[in-house]
């Protein structure tokens, strides 16, 4: 992998009531991206947050807004997202005839397209997608909520859907999110991801920072 790694702590774990001054310490840490979920109680079991928190949030840090749009409908919204700061958006694969509309509006409002694979959804859901998109997100837990536990089956998953980026010759992420943590990301990292959605383990932390260069240490020793 050639693709430099990428650590991308997730807001949904962190302290809402001081989101602005969460963003900030994070960069401080070393952060590379914030990965911002966004659901909307019917796509997924869960409230998040609307455009209006990431246009907030938007002048506390210069690092690239990774934002999960876990809603349905999602095209009705996607130009709000963008405008708001985001830097990238993930739709799902799972939306159906709505992806590959959204993914046009994404590459419109000039914003990294990025579309997710819930657990039981099949890699092959990607394939007619490769040249249309910058990144791949491999969901490791049921999307919804933070703090689960990794699923283990999802390495496989991960392991082909490196091989297809591979083999596809496009620039594209593979992103992982849901249950990384230290004592499993060196796993995560030599099945094949470069960018990594961490939320409690980072959160929860004492030290940011030594939290996130252990994360790293961990992705080095994969390579």
């Amino acid at each position: 992998m050639a693709t430099r790694v990428q650590i991308a702590p997730s807001v949904l774990a962190a302290d809402f009531a001081n989101l602005g001054r969460e963003v900030r310490v994070m960069t401080e840490a070393g952060a590379d991206a914030i990965h911002i979920d966004v659901m909307d109680g019917h796509f997924v079991p869960n409230l998040t947050i609307g455009a209006s928190v990431i246009s907030a949030l938007r002048p506390h840090t210069a690092v690239p807004f990774d934002v999960h749009l876990m809603i349905d409908p999602v095209v009705p919204y996607l130009a709000d997202f963008a405008r708001a700061g985001a830097d990238s958006i993930t739709v799902h694969a799972e939306i159906g005839e709505q992806l590959n509309p959204a993914l046009d509006i994404i590459k419109s409002e000039g914003k990294k397209t990025g579309v997710a694979l819930s657990p039981e959804t099949p890699l092959d859901r990607v394939v007619p997608l490769l040249q249309s998109v910058d990144l791949v997100l491999v969901m490791t837990v049921r999307p919804g909520f933070g703090g689960q536990k990794f699923i283990e089956t999802t390495l496989d998953k991960l392991a082909a859907a490196r091989k297809l980026i591979d083999e596809s010759g496009e620039s594209i992420r593979l992103e992982v999110d849901g249950g990384i943590k230290i004592d499993n990301i060196r796993r995560i990292a030599q099945a094949g991801a470069d960018t990594f959605v961490a939320g409690s383990a980072i959160f929860s932390a004492e030290d940011y920072t030594v939290t996130i260069n252990q994360m790293k240490s961990e992705i080095a020793a994969a390579r």
